[in-house]
């Protein structure tokens, strides 16, 4: 197989190959040829047999799928909508997670443009947003609602979490335009300040509410909640 995927002109194949020890049938721990999952369906892709043509077949679907995105993203939000629908969200929920999709993508490619470029930058921005807007920084609104760091937070956001985020990043990426900020320092002063305002509508609710808006509950509530109102 490693012949065959360079012949093809997969040079990368070996770099791509890890060694992890798992247990195997009879119990031992034992050396593993693992990949992570971009390079597992690059495999599946060269494999000469009719077992995995119903794999290579999905490939192409979910290819023709994202080029079509490409041509009309309102394509993407409504295969994000029927996916958060089969997860059993409920449709409140959606709306507002759908709301702050294409707020937080033009928010990212205002960063790019203005000279962010490491995931680890675009995490202290994000940061600065959420503690301008909840005073507190990502991983600890992941910690109060128990989730671990790899899950998305966002997933977990109540409508009103989500919709003062939505804010937030909108009101940040209006502060770059207007301001012309260039570089991580400009920008996180942005971002910081953008948090800040949405901070202002968050305290009046919580005032009016009597309560914090950050809430304890994740997916797991919010999906509990749907089926609670779908079998009355």
């Amino acid at each position: 197989m490693k012949r065959k995927l360079e012949n093809e002109g997969y040079f990368e194949f070996s770099e791509k190959i890890g060694k992890l020890k798992m247990r195997s049938k009879d119990g031992k721990r034992r050396g593993t040829d693992c990949a992570n999952r971009e390079t597992m369906f690059r495999i599946i892709q060269s494999i000469p047999s009719p077992n995995a043509e119903p794999f290579k077949l999905w490939f192409a679907k979910l290819a023709e799928e994202r080029i079509q995105e490409v041509i009309d993203p309102s394509l993407a939000i409504e295969r994000a909508r029927q996916t958060y629908l089969k997860k059993g969200y409920t449709e409140e929920w959606i709306n507002a997670r759908i709301k702050g999709i294409p707020v937080r993508t033009e928010l990212i490619e205002e960063w790019k443009k203005r000279g962010v470029t490491e995931s680890k930058e675009f995490a202290m921005l994000t940061d600065e947003i959420s503690k301008g807007t909840f005073e507190i920084t990502t991983s600890k609104h992941k910690s109060i609602k128990h989730i671990s760091e790899q899950q998305n937070l966002r997933d977990n956001m109540s409508p009103m979490e989500l919709a003062l985020t939505t804010l937030a990043e909108v009101t940040t990426t209006e502060l770059h335009r207007v301001n012309d900020s260039q570089g991580l320092a400009e920008l996180k002063v942005d971002a910081g300040e953008g948090g800040e305002i949405a901070s202002i509508t968050r305290k009046n609710i919580e005032q009016k509410l009597g309560k914090s808006v950050v809430t304890e509950k994740n997916a797991l509530d919010f999906k509990e909640q749907f089926k609670e109102v779908e079998y009355k």
